[in-house]
């Protein structure tokens, strides 16, 4: 077996973050240690792969810090279970969307499924040859359309997972959370935002919790900031 030249680093950074109050389960855990970031990042990036800070992917993106992907995946609302049906909007490098396939599907028995959405069609083609080379695309599919609009079928999902900030819950996306489901989205200005943490319970109503401060890319669309 090929040793992880990264294993170290991923090791450092999940202790670290237990040490900040962050729990996380052992699904979430193993995803991080098999997922490459380097193979979600620019080749003029790679050396940074594993610098705990955004980089920067073209078009104006950025591949969020390593931290802020497990914050948001490890809250306690979130927290992917086997089995989970996934929305992600805003696909990015595929990073995320690597994590979470590999959370949801952890004995890779194609118990779980990552619909991720991506607005810029050379991202979405670009993350979709990165999820590829790393043995990650059968239970990921990525949609080239505005993810501020969520899933036209109307699917339902057990968690939806925004990484881009909105001005506020865009309503397809609540659409499309199943009851008992829950949302982790960025909300408030283009500059700064809190991550704002939303359940459905069982009678359709809505529950949002305001959480810590985090600063993202806007998510633009009909349901978002403009361009």
């Amino acid at each position: 077996m090929q040793r992880d030249p990264y294993y170290k680093i991923k090791r450092r950074i999940l202790e670290d973050l237990r040490l900040r109050g962050f729990v996380f389960s052992p699904q979430v855990e193993q995803a991080f240690l098999e997922v490459d970031r380097s193979l979600f990042v620019p080749e003029n990036q790679r050396k940074a792969a594993y610098q705990d800070r955004p980089l920067p992917i073209g078009h104006g993106q950025t591949i969020s810090a390593i931290h802020m992907v497990l914050m948001m995946i490890a809250v306690e609302a979130g927290n992917p279970q086997p089995g989970d049906q996934v929305l992600e909007i805003g696909t990015g490098s595929g990073y995320n969307a690597a994590i979470l396939s590999r959370a949801v599907d952890p004995d890779h028995r194609g118990e779980g499924f990552v619909v991720s959405i991506e607005r810029i069609a050379a991202l979405a083609f670009r993350a979709r040859k990165a999820l590829k080379n790393h043995s990650i695309s059968e239970n990921v599919e990525v949609i080239i359309a505005d993810g501020s609009k969520g899933i036209a079928k109307r699917e339902l999902f057990d968690l939806i997972i925004v990484t881009a900030a909105a001005p506020s819950i865009p309503p397809p996306l609540i659409e499309n959370l199943r009851p008992g489901g829950r949302l982790i989205i960025p909300v408030g200005s283009k500059y700064i935002q809190r991550l704002v943490i939303a359940t459905k319970d069982e009678g359709g109503k809505v529950h949002q919790q305001p959480d810590y401060s985090v600063m993202f890319v806007p998510l633009i669309g009909e349901f978002g900031f403009e361009k």
